[in-house]
């Protein structure tokens, strides 16, 4: 028998998967695993051994584990080490303690150098693990306090961690009633509750939270709201009547960025992965059954809304479900920020000379998964996605001549890509998942980079004078980067025209030297043909199948 606690949850399909990488299995029954890809699924049965005990109970549950053993080669992911060497039954994250380097997700690569910033080797890469990595995700547990502790366990309950960046409490009433009387719409306000707007039955230490208040943005911290935070003069859980709306599924409360621009909103998206890891203390931590709801009361809408889907079942809600009201939530998380000082992905500090984040290739792997884009293994031709902006700025005055130049060369495959139009995002993402080289001038639709597989390389085509901002969130996903080299060769139209006046790059269109172009992609195909993971589909991919007679030709 089940123990309640755990939720079941079905596989409804899976990846597309064989030997010829294309037939699906779709057979799935429900079982006590979460849905996640089978590397993050090995980690999450070494968390919770008592889940691993009651598959083994299950045949189906051995079936799905038997199946997914298989995959990720199939798909081309990295495996550590450990995996390779036998070790399973230790694998780990990276933020668990005792959590060694070889039985961790993944490491970082550190190639270059270090000289001028920290005293070895060893330092460099500690120092982006702690940056950028499940190191980041350690740094945030163990900075977890009680800021509000239960009398008895049925009680109210707050943690939060330093400057209120992450917090989760239990058995919490927030108090919306204010918003029903204003007139304007509500975002990035910090004035959302009023005082007394969050209540707790439990013992508040009140000089505690205060003395983390010091990060007062709209997006840097929960500082705004949880400076409204008193201590409640009766139980909520047992007198639910101070409530207008008890929620009982596990809610998250999120503060979002632009909607419309991949690279911001994608930023909301990583950090509530990372806070899965963060609050990851049940089995439950993955599970699909939450409750978002968005700290604003204009309408949710935007072009990626459907890697929502990859969090939760439900529909995503704004304030405006709940304005008027006097909520209670059983369980509630207010998730990492996307402008956090020293955060991850949009303030991450980068140390020089490293790259590949695991917690970064863990959130491409898990959206993709949840998702279910399916995976195209490569071939010897290498597959070009050039990026056709249709906007004002930024567009290739000569893009016809350069797509001409690459379809000329018979070692390529190339598609002229506008995600600005006629494609949803699943169908963007499903582009992406099967591409060697991606291509783009500096705009939000490089974020793609992040579904690259392992061995492609991106090339932003001119970085308009922002060298970090694509360079580093390749570094960060570990797919290899580079951009124009020679300056003279690169013709902006004008000079630029910034809206509030002056020059500037990123506000003129461009073309390119077509010779040099063909050079530069030239250069990054041969990365991609080296790669290992690269090299080991196509010594293991399948030759072509000779016609039997002419009735085939």
């Amino acid at each position: 028998m089940l123990k309640p606690c755990v939720r079941l949850i079905v596989i409804s399909q899976l990846l597309l998967l064989s030997t010829q990488y294309n037939r699906k299995l779709d057979n799935y029954t429900s079982t006590i695993l979460p849905d996640l890809p089978p590397e993050h699924l090995k980690r999450f049965l070494n968390t919770f051994p008592k889940i691993r005990s009651e598959c083994e109970q299950i045949k189906e549950c051995q079936n799905i584990l038997k199946t997914f053993n298989n995959i990720s080669q199939v798909q081309g992911n990295e495996i550590s080490s450990a995996v390779k060497e036998g070790q399973e039954g230790g694998l780990c994250w990276g933020h668990e303690i005792n959590c060694t380097r070889e039985l961790r997700f993944q490491t970082p690569s550190c190639s270059g150098d270090h000289t001028g910033w920290v005293q070895s080797k060893e330092a460099q890469i500690n120092t982006f693990y702690y940056q950028a990595d499940f190191g980041y995700i350690q740094q945030q547990i163990n900075e977890l306090l009680l800021m509000c502790e239960p009398k008895f366990l049925t009680d109210s309950s707050l943690e939060c961690n330093k400057y209120l960046k992450f917090c989760r409490g239990r058995n919490l009433l927030f108090d919306f009633r204010n918003l029903a009387e204003r007139a304007e719409r509500i975002r990035y306000h910090m004035d959302v509750l009023n005082e007394g707007g969050i209540k707790g039955y439990c013992r508040f230490n009140k000089s505690l939270l205060t003395e983390e208040l010091s990060h007062m943005g709209a997006l840097q911290s929960w500082s705004p709201e949880l400076r409204n935070f008193v201590e409640a003069d009766e139980s909520i859980i047992k007198n639910e009547t101070i409530c207008d709306m008890v929620i009982s599924t596990p809610t998250f409360l999120m503060k979002i960025d632009a909607t419309y621009n991949m690279y911001h909103h994608f930023c909301d998206f990583f950090n509530l992965f990372a806070t899965l890891f963060v609050n990851q203390t049940h089995p439950s931590a993955f599970d699909l059954n939450t409750q978002v709801i968005i700290w604003e009361t204009y309408p949710y809408d935007s072009p990626f809304a459907v890697t929502f889907k990859a969090f939760s079942k439900n529909p995503v809600w704004t304030l405006d479900q709940v304005k008027g009201q006097r909520i209670c939530f059983r369980n509630v998380v207010l998730p990492l920020l996307p402008r956090m000082i020293f955060g991850l992905y949009y303030n991450t500090p980068l140390i020089q000379g490293c790259e590949k984040s695991g917690l970064f290739r863990a959130f491409s792997e898990f959206i993709l998964h949840r998702l279910r884009i399916p995976f195209h293994p490569p071939r010897r031709k290498i597959r070009i996605t050039f990026l056709a902006r249709r906007t004002k700025y930024r567009r290739v005055l000569n893009e016809d001549e350069l797509i001409a130049q690459l379809a000329s060369d018979e070692e390529y495959i190339v598609k002229r890509i506008s995600f600005e139009r006629g494609l949803n995002f699943l169908e963007q993402l499903t582009i992406t998942r099967n591409t060697d080289i991606l291509i783009g001038v500096h705009g939000a639709g490089l974020t793609h980079l992040l579904f690259l597989p392992e061995w492609a390389g991106v090339f932003e085509l001119y970085n308009c004078e922002d060298p970090n901002c694509y360079r580093d969130l390749a570094r960060l996903r570990g797919v290899h980067y580079i951009t124009w080299e020679k300056r003279h060769l690169v013709y902006p139209q004008d000079e630029g025209h910034h809206p509030e006046g002056g020059a500037h790059a990123k506000f003129t269109n461009y073309s390119f030297d077509v010779k040099e172009f063909a050079r530069l992609v030239s250069k990054l195909a041969n990365y991609v043909r080296n790669h290992k993971n690269y090299k080991e589909f196509i010594k293991n991919a399948s030759p072509p199948r000779e016609p039997k007679d002419k009735e085939e030709l």
